[in-house]
């Protein structure tokens, strides 16, 4: 009876230890708090990072919120709302155009060209931009990387948006395709999947890439507040190292894979849907392959801000850019 009590206490007492230990370990992975702008196979290396188990492994749990519009997600993390936000770069510099004590950090870069298309009503089998004169082209929303990134692919071609031909530019994000599938423009610019989505249902067809024609640029990157970086440095670093560890695995995988492992964040899009955008982002160099920001790539941006009247003032890179939180992770 005594060596059964005594095995009993020791079992009890190992149990009391063990518990504590195993709700420490847990109580250690450090929660990560992502607003993006919109949910996007744009974004495949984000979610493969989520997927794969890269943010896990780097003892990070992460929220995913999808805010719709830059906005909204840079209010989601101004307000500390969300710790870190997945939008376009120059919503760093209005934020800090308009005076702000606690810049806003781009540190991790996800895409490098613009990611829309320009898609046409009708077939076209041999498309030369000047076809867009005199069309009604419905764009995107006024101040956005799309539109300004539209608008230098336009000018670089020859083409006025706002003489050559009828913009539309006063439509919700939301509503472009719905309002270009119930008969509105001749011309629209659009994301993927849906404008693969259109080509597939006959409803348009892909013309030209606005990613290949205005070159790299910042377009989505993670950014945070100057005094989270400081106040988390560590958790930045782990997060950027689980996103270059996705960027490497999207760029040495195929279409196919990638697909597969994002499929469950695009319930309503089909497969191959989803492997024929992926394969068109990887074969004209959207995705990042590191999270560098570099300075030719910020000047740019800026070029093009400048070119659409958005630019409020032109400010250093880094002034708004930390590269040595990707650089350290990438030794």
């Amino acid at each position: 009876m005594k060596k059964w009590m005594k095995a009993s206490m020791l079992f009890l007492l190992a149990v009391i230890l063990i518990v504590p230990l195993a709700a420490c370990g847990k109580d250690e992975m450090q929660n990560v708090r992502i607003a993006e702008v919109t949910r996007s196979i744009f974004y495949a290396p984000q979610y493969v990072a989520l997927e794969k188990g890269f943010f896990e492994e780097e003892g990070l749990k992460v929220e995913l919120t999808t805010t719709a519009g830059g906005d909204k997600t840079m209010t989601a993390l101004l307000s500390d709302s969300a710790d870190v936000a997945l939008v376009g770069s120059e919503t760093s510099i209005y934020v800090s155009a308009q005076g702000s004590n606690d810049p806003v950090i781009n540190f991790a870069q996800l895409t490098q060209t613009d990611g829309t298309f320009l898609v046409s009503r009708n077939k076209i089998d041999n498309f030369s931009w000047d076809m867009l004169k005199g069309k009604t082209f419905l764009g995107q929303r006024k101040g956005g990387m799309p539109q300004m990134a539209g608008e230098f692919v336009l000018k670089k071609h020859g083409i006025d948006p706002h003489a050559d031909m009828d913009l539309i530019q006063n439509i919700d994000y939301a509503n472009i395709a719905p309002a270009f599938a119930s008969g509105t423009g001749e011309f629209v610019q659009l994301f993927e999947p849906t404008a693969s989505v259109f080509e597939k249902e006959g409803k348009g067809y892909i013309v030209a890439s606005f990613g290949t024609e205005s070159g790299h640029i910042p377009y989505t990157t993670f950014m945070t507040k100057q005094s989270y970086i400081d106040e988390n440095k560590e958790t930045v670093e782990k997060f950027t190292r689980a996103i270059y560890k996705a960027q490497q695995w999207v760029e040495t995988h195929s279409a196919k894979e990638t697909a597969e492992t994002i499929q469950g964040y695009f319930d309503n899009t089909e497969l191959d849907i989803i492997e024929m955008v992926v394969d068109r982002y990887k074969n004209q160099g959207s995705f990042a392959t590191d999270p560098i920001l570099d300075t030719e790539e910020w000047e740019n941006l800026q070029n093009i801000m400048d070119e659409a009247g958005e630019l409020p003032k032109r400010i250093e890179h880094d002034t708004l850019v930390n590269t040595e939180i990707a650089e350290g992770v990438m030794k």
